[in-house]
């Protein structure tokens, strides 16, 4: 099986090498690389420079600067370097952010996990962070869902539920609707990846704006919000929390702002997570 390996890359160029390292030291080596050069104001194309001058697996691809907001910059960038391939080239569709270190054995293990599981239509590993000196579990999602910064689909899985979905909430909108689709999100826990960067931490949006509008553009129903956004305010202690996300929330749905999933895919994500409700309160 192919991949095509695609990372959006804005200012890393203190990370970026120890990624394409990685990628170079893999057990499996039929792979292409596209690195997506969003915007850097760093020596970023110096550092791709070193490897698509000297490994043709790796080509690089040069965008104008775009507003940096979570989740829909680095879709846009991704998209960017998507659609100058081929896909039929290819088996496996990846998407890997610039400062991720992979074991040697990552490309290998989630291949023979697509080849011997045809029901499996994303694939990845677990997030390790470093803290005192030693690599430990990022902990900061469950053990079944495969983060933003190494995802591994199965083309066909790609393709039927229509690529990345250039917004906020992205990475758990593709997983509701590939389980949809009969499809199944597989972490291999074995598979220990290394986050150099702490997630989020580029954004200047405060804590409470970013989930009103995570809430909003998951596609959620106002009910249903409001129930998450009960649930991060328990996790903080804070009742005014509540009412920040809430504020946030009610602003995008007063603005009307686009949602890039359809009202049919808005509808899947909302009874997903009516299911996943009812199944708290019946083992209360």
């Amino acid at each position: 099986m192919r991949f095509l390996i695609i990372i959006p890359a804005h200012n890393e160029e203190d990370n970026l090498s120890f990624t394409l390292d990685s990628l170079q030291q893999q057990y499996s080596k039929d792979f292409k690389v596209i690195i997506v050069n969003d915007g850097s104001t760093d020596n970023t194309p110096e550092v791709i420079r070193k490897y698509t001058e000297t490994d043709v697996r790796f080509e690089t691809i040069n965008l104008q600067k775009s507003q940096h907001q979570p989740g829909s910059k680095v879709v846009h960038a991704f998209k960017n370097g998507f659609q100058t391939q081929n896909i039929n080239e290819f088996d496996i569709i990846c998407k890997f952010d610039a400062d991720i270190i992979l074991p040697e054995n990552y490309l290998e293990k989630i291949e023979d996990t697509f080849k011997n599981n045809p029901e499996y239509g994303l694939v990845g590993g677990l997030l390790y962070v470093e803290k005192d000196g030693e690599w430990v579990y990022e902990g900061n999602s469950n053990k079944h869902h495969v983060r933003g910064p190494m995802k591994a689909y199965r083309k066909e899985c790609f393709v039927q539920m229509g690529g990345l979905r250039e917004t906020l909430g992205w990475d758990n909108i593709d997983s509701i609707l590939l389980e949809n689709l009969g499809w199944k999100e597989v972490v291999l826990p074995e598979l220990h990846v290394k986050l150099i960067k702490v997630k989020g931490a580029d954004y200047t949006i405060r804590p409470a704006d970013y989930y009103g509008r995570y809430f909003y553009f998951l596609g959620l129903n106002r009910f249903l919000a409001y129930i998450a956004s009960s649930k991060e305010s328990m996790k903080s202690k804070s009742a005014s929390f509540f009412f920040d996300i809430i504020k946030a929330y009610e602003s995008c749905r007063s603005q009307k702002l686009e949602l890039k999933i359809t009202k049919e895919e808005q509808g899947i994500v909302n009874d997903q997570r009516w299911r996943m409700l009812k199944k708290k309160w019946l083992k209360m």
